[in-house]
């Protein structure tokens, strides 16, 4: 077994907050304390203490084996559950799904959804085809209901609204919640409205006080009107579930989707120089720091991984890299899914202008700095010889499918 400690964010974070339900338990056993005469006073019934006869107190259960640091990442955090079992209504939610999995767009839509359904209702997600989420009960979702099939593959808006419809006649949901987002969500909840005949509100920012408050006037006004039944939301529309898990019960549909005679033909995805992506834009960003030492490596690594370049500002001022490539508050505001900072210390100006990737990889020589810190996975040692390894196993991974496929 390895030696290495892994740490458990959640848990970490859920420490730190006093007005989560599940901090009490969190917090480590207290087993000696300073009175207020200044004497040590001693826990009797905690595990290694020795009483009067000189008996140690040994935990059996396992619990202790390892030592502090081991006990504290082995944790595992187990939620409160929310139930419905019988639920007076339905908060239907369409997550875009980028890449088969929730983002963090799909989070915030579910919070609010949450919001709307309060303790009497569910909130049922509706996903189309395959996906690689595993985390649904924890991103709040009461009902699954996944519509398979190939008629929903790919760019297919008008087979989406019939499948839309067919769960409308069958569920007859309080609320429809669709992001409103380029990746698909925000045409097709228009698309949906038309159908309905419904008047969806967008870009909703806020709901409260049976109110919807949107985006209007190029973003610069506020535009409030009564709760409408399709909401198309902005990002941080609501805080995300964090503080419960849900039941994520399977749902059918007691009849099949009509098929509709599609006048749209799906090409494909174009191909796209990385290089030509503006960083606002960028799913996927490799981003190069002062630790980065052969920048040659580097660009073969970011093309190995159909990435788009970035760097700090340490980088772009050293002049390895040029300025519209810099990410931070004093650069570019980025929102990608995945973002590889290599050589990256992790300044507040960086770590701000990163602070609404989904998910963070850190490769630095430095475990105490705030990149790693702030890193969903790290990898600790020199960039050279990391970004090297990574750029075999993409070969490898790439001929290996090459050979499947023939």
């Amino acid at each position: 077994m390895s030696d290495i400690i892994r740490r458990d964010p959640r848990a970490e974070w859920i420490a730190r907050n006093r007005l989560h339900p599940l901090h009490a338990a969190m917090q480590p056993a207290q087993h000696s304390w300073m009175g207020p005469n200044g004497v040590i006073r001693k826990n009797p019934h905690g595990i290694g203490f020795i009483g009067p006869n000189g008996i140690k107190r040994i935990d059996r259960s396992g619990a202790q084996q390892g030592g502090s640091a081991k006990r504290s990442a082995a944790v595992e955090v187990q939620l409160p559950l929310h139930q419905v079992p019988a639920p007076a209504f339905y908060i239907c939610v369409v997550p875009d799904m980028v890449g088969g999995r929730l983002s963090s767009h799909d989070k915030d839509l579910l919070g609010l959804a949450h919001q709307l359904a309060g303790k009497d209702g569910a909130v049922l997600a509706v996903v189309f085809g395959e996906h690689k989420e595993s985390a649904f009960a924890t991103a709040g979702v009461d009902r699954l209901l996944v519509l398979e099939g190939d008629e929903f593959s790919g760019y297919a808006p008008e087979q989406r609204v019939q499948g839309l419809r067919a769960v409308d006649n069958q569920f007859s949901p309080r609320h429809w919640l669709l992001p409103d987002s380029r990746s698909g969500g925000g045409e097709l909840g228009r698309r949906f409205a038309a159908a309905l005949g419904e008047r969806p509100a967008t870009r909703v920012w806020q709901v409260k006080d049976q109110e919807c408050i949107g985006r209007a006037g190029a973003g610069l006004q506020d535009l409030a009107r009564p709760v409408a039944r399709l909401i198309l939301a902005a990002v941080e529309c609501a805080e995300p579930v964090s503080e419960t898990r849900h039941e994520a019960l399977p749902m059918e549909l007691s009849t099949a989707v009509a098929r509709s005679l599609s006048r749209i033909e799906d090409l494909g995805a174009v191909a796209v120089d990385p290089a030509a992506i503006p960083m606002a834009e960028a799913e996927f960003i490799f981003s190069g720091g002062n630790g980065v030492k052969d920048w040659d490596l580097f660009h073969q690594a970011a093309a190995a991984l159909g990435a788009t370049e970035g760097a700090s500002r340490v980088a772009v001022d050293d002049g390895f890299m040029a300025r519209d490539r810099q990410v931070g508050a004093s650069g570019t505001w980025v929102t990608a899914r995945v973002y590889v900072a290599v050589g990256i210390s992790g300044a507040i100006q960086h770590l701000q202008g990163i602070g609404a990737c989904d998910k963070v990889v850190a490769i630095n020589l430095d475990p105490g700095c705030d990149m790693i810190k702030r890193a969903d996975l790290s990898v600790i040692g020199e960039s050279a010889e990391i970004l090297r390894a990574l750029i075999d196993a993409v070969a490898a991974y790439r001929n290996d499918a090459k050979r499947d496929a023939a």
